[in-house]
């Protein structure tokens, strides 16, 4: 955008899995040392930007811009206090924060019908997960027990998987077709479930790749359900909520006002349902060990040298991120971090990761 001569006033940060919707895990590279890098290279960032579109302002007869424009960077992602508010803005020299899961429990800012919202009050982490719902082919965080995922099961109980496809907002896939389809639709899931079974799978392999096919959802239809709901409003087909929370919403539990959700993002009070809820650094660390322990079981089929180089980056990278938040002790008045911090970093020291089959078969010999 900058050699068109487009300056982009806002750089938003966001967690790559400390966040709602779909979800886009870094290789293992944390909120916080992300941070730290554009903190220190922000001014560089400016003026590299300023030079490459200079020209072009220059060409377009805007000659009296002689320095950069203001640069904002900003960060959203499992925010839950106030104090770490104020900590991410003072260190990392940040202009504001992004909330958002909070937000869906705000009936006056986000549109929620209210079974699903009864069901976010109710939530626990275990209820929040990292799904393979999404068409795209993108993690996509989910509740558990939406009438999105129940409609979806019914559907596969019926041996009908798949949703019709009206919009077509998400169609992308071309195998089986000329037009592209979408992977979530009954054509798509019908055309590789025929494919599958072709394979001679093993029964467990052919359950895997089965449950893989038939676990998307209708996101088109699924997340606009809500808004239908409230407003009482009757789609061309009958439509199953889904919602997409980030894990942060475990930590509140009831219907909010927006003025209540205001004083506690500014420390005007607390809506938090628990005290023991760790630092927004923590939490995330925790989903990304998380995730390369996921990562390594699922790669455990025809594990490669090059998949095995993925995962020892990608512990590498969160290796690195320990050590910068072990330096970030003084300054975090949390009690919990150092303890919490020191606990994580054993559980991914102590973290093996397979072998490719290659050195596998090279010690059997």
């Amino acid at each position: 955008m900058a050699k068109k001569g487009i300056w982009v006033s806002e750089f938003r940060i966001e967690s790559g899995l400390n966040c709602g919707g779909h979800a886009f895990p870094t290789q293992g590279l944390l909120l916080g040392p992300i941070l730290n890098e554009f903190k220190n290279n922000r001014r560089a960032l400016s003026e590299e930007l300023f030079e490459l579109c200079k020209p072009v302002w220059i060409k377009r007869g805007i000659a009296s811009i002689e320095i950069a424009p203001n640069l904002s960077v900003t960060v959203q992602g499992g925010i839950g206090t106030p104090e770490e508010q104020k900590f991410l803005i003072n260190k990392y020299s940040l202009e504001s924060t992004g909330w958002g899961t909070p937000f869906l429990l705000v009936p006056e800012a986000t549109t929620v019908d209210e079974i699903t919202l009864g069901k976010l009050m109710a939530a626990k982490s275990e209820d929040l997960y990292l799904s393979k719902s999404s068409p795209l082919g993108v993690p996509f965080n989910n509740l558990k027990s939406t009438d999105s995922e129940n409609t979806r099961e019914v559907r596969i109980n019926k041996d009908k998987p798949g949703s019709p496809c009206l919009k077509q907002y998400l169609v992308s896939n071309t195998e089986f077709t000329k037009e592209p389809i979408c992977t979530a639709s009954r054509q798509y899931q019908h055309l590789k479930i025929k494919e599958l079974e072709t394979k001679n799978l093993s029964k467990d392999l052919y359950n895997k790749t089965y449950e893989d096919i038939v676990v998307k959802a209708c996101l088109c239809e699924d997340l606009a359900a809500p808004a239908y709901t409230n407003n009482k409003l009757t789609p061309k087909i009958k439509a199953s909520t889904a919602i997409c929370p980030g894990p942060n919403l475990a930590f509140f539990s009831r219907k909010y006002s927006l003025m209540e959700m205001v004083d506690h993002i500014y420390g005007n009070g607390t809506l938090l349902s628990s005290s023991n809820r760790p630092h927004v650094f923590i939490n995330e660390l925790k989903l990304y060990i998380d995730y390369l322990e996921n990562e390594s079981k699922e790669m455990m089929q025809n594990f490669s040298a090059k998949q095995h180089k993925y995962l020892e980056s990608f512990k590498g990278n969160l290796e690195r991120g320990v050590r910068y938040y072990e330096s970030l002790i003084p300054e975090i008045s949390l009690d919990s971090f150092k303890s919490d911090l020191k606990n994580l970093g054993t559980r991914l020291s102590l973290m093996l990761l397979p072998e490719p089959h290659s050195k596998l078969e090279a010690h059997r010999t």
